[in-house]
């Protein structure tokens, strides 16, 4: 077992409220000065960015992990994570089915710029990216597990699209084996208040600028003999599954 300092929840310059610096480059770079190990691309409603971050972060020794932060029709953020870059995409691909079809006003919510492994914008997608989809709180578990990811609440402990503001308290119908905070602090809080003894609680950035990627400060220990960044994937994915 060997412990991986992480960052799993990270946008680029593709969602429309980051920042345009966020690019794929740009987001390993300050992993690396940040000391970590795993970092996953979530941004809105699309893994378009997921190529060219993979690319990034094999030239600087960065394990990535591709991802997507999916927004509910109940307007609820989940972090939904997956194995492979192919699944990822396939993934991607069905969420575009999904999405309510609504013009991004680039003046307002920003740009949504596609990039490829050397930052450049090979394409500005034109449908607003960060509205809700009309897949339900409760559908989208099984649907990232169909493409072979897991998919877990996100930021639980804020009033923006957390699951418990939205909600009013987790589901009681559903056993999570992971959720996600923004402060790290109120772990113990969290877990006394909402049950979660089973669940596995990762803290992610929610990064929007490059400043909000943190200093090393989580890890999650993984089983990766004989060692490979296919297979570090593998079992954190599995893990976050598992629970406690």
């Amino acid at each position: 077992m060997s412990r991986y300092y992480y960052d799993l929840h990270i946008h680029s310059c593709l969602s429309p409220c980051a920042d345009n610096d966020n690019t794929p480059n740009n987001l390993v770079g300050m992993g690396v000065l940040a000391g970590l190990q795993i970092m996953a691309l979530t941004d809105h409603n699309t893994c378009r960015n997921c190529p060219a971050f993979f690319a990034a972060a094999k030239k600087h020794g960065i394990i990535p992990v591709a991802g997507m932060e999916l927004t509910t029709a109940e307007d609820i953020h989940m972090v939904c994570l997956f194995p492979d870059l192919d699944s990822a995409m396939a993934f991607d691909e069905e969420i575009g089915r999904h999405l309510i079809r609504i013009p991004n006003r680039p003046d307002i919510f920003g740009d949504q710029l596609v990039m490829d492994e050397n930052d450049e914008v090979i394409e500005t997608l034109p449908d607003l990216l960060s509205n809700a989809t009309d897949i339900s709180v409760d559908e989208a578990d099984s649907l990232a597990e169909y493409y072979g990811g897991v998919c877990y609440p996100a930021h639980i402990d804020r009033e923006a699209n957390g699951i418990i503001a939205v909600l009013g308290d987790l589901p009681p119908h559903e056993t999570y084996t992971c959720v996600e905070l923004h402060d790290g602090t109120r772990e113990a809080e969290f877990r006394a208040k909402y049950a979660l003894d089973r669940a596995l609680v990762t803290v992610g950035s929610d990064a929007h600028f490059l400043w909000d990627i943190r200093d090393k400060e989580r890890f999650i220990e993984l089983d990766d003999e004989p060692y490979s960044s296919a297979l570090v994937r593998k079992n954190l994915i599995e893990r976050l599954r598992r629970g406690v």
